[in-house]
């Protein structure tokens, strides 16, 4: 049926083609992933919990690699460092909020990447079948009237072209749909570790700060 369509809708039908490939991929690649991601966040999570002060993360190994806890950890450090002449400590903790509010929604930013692709395949996929679906049946038009007959055989092929082009919308547009859902979700779980991550950090900050041990520290 590929090799007998008209070339628009060959090109359709390697579009979607395509589009599927990119939503299998992408599905692959993110899993991946984000499941990486959520065991540092998840460990991370647990040594912040068990941490009493920023010196104590000092010596944890899984603390420094680069990510989330890292980032929000050198920006407490770097928000001391510059508020060591600051009279009080509710302003600190103040601007520390702000910096580790803003990193956390840079890193959910950041996860979304190649999500946002399954949405739109999601929705454009059915429509470019769609558009191979009424070339198909133009044809099939078109070639009765050039062949001045209803016969079955002139009409079969515009129409199983436009069957095929709605067929491969579909195969899109479905798992494009529920892998977009199943990511969404994913996301949320991670979005809500990196709040209690943020929530760790400003506790350890707050208990240094009221316990008298916050130091002025180097910037990292």
């Amino acid at each position: 049926m590929y090799q007998s369509a008209d070339w628009v809708v060959q090109a359709v039908m390697i579009c979607l083609a395509l589009a599927s490939l990119a939503t299998w991929t992408v599905l692959i690649a993110k899993t991946l992933e984000l499941g990486r991601i959520g065991r540092r966040l998840q460990s991370a999570r647990q040594l912040l919990d068990t941490s009493g002060s920023l010196d104590i993360t000092d010596a944890q190994p899984e603390l420094q690699q680069p990510g989330l806890a890292r980032a929000m950890l050198d920006a407490a450090r770097t928000e001391l460092t510059l508020s060591v002449d600051a009279q009080g400590h509710e302003g600190i903790k103040e601007r520390l909020g702000s910096r580790l509010e803003r990193i956390e929604l840079g890193s959910s930013r950041q996860l979304r990447h190649g999500v946002g692709l399954l949405a739109s395949i999601g929705a454009v996929a059915p429509f470019v079948g769609l558009f191979g679906t009424v070339w198909g049946i133009m044809n099939s038009f078109v070639g009765i009237a050039a062949s001045n007959t209803t016969n079955l055989a002139v009409v079969a092929p515009g129409i199983a072209e436009a069957l095929l082009a709605t067929a491969m919308g579909l195969v899109a547009a479905i798992p494009a749909v529920v892998i977009y859902n199943y990511f969404s979700r994913r996301l949320l779980t991670l979005r809500a570790l990196g709040g209690d991550i943020s929530a760790s950090v400003q506790q350890i900050v707050s208990r240094d700060l009221d316990c008298g041990r916050a130091q002025p520290r180097n910037a990292r």
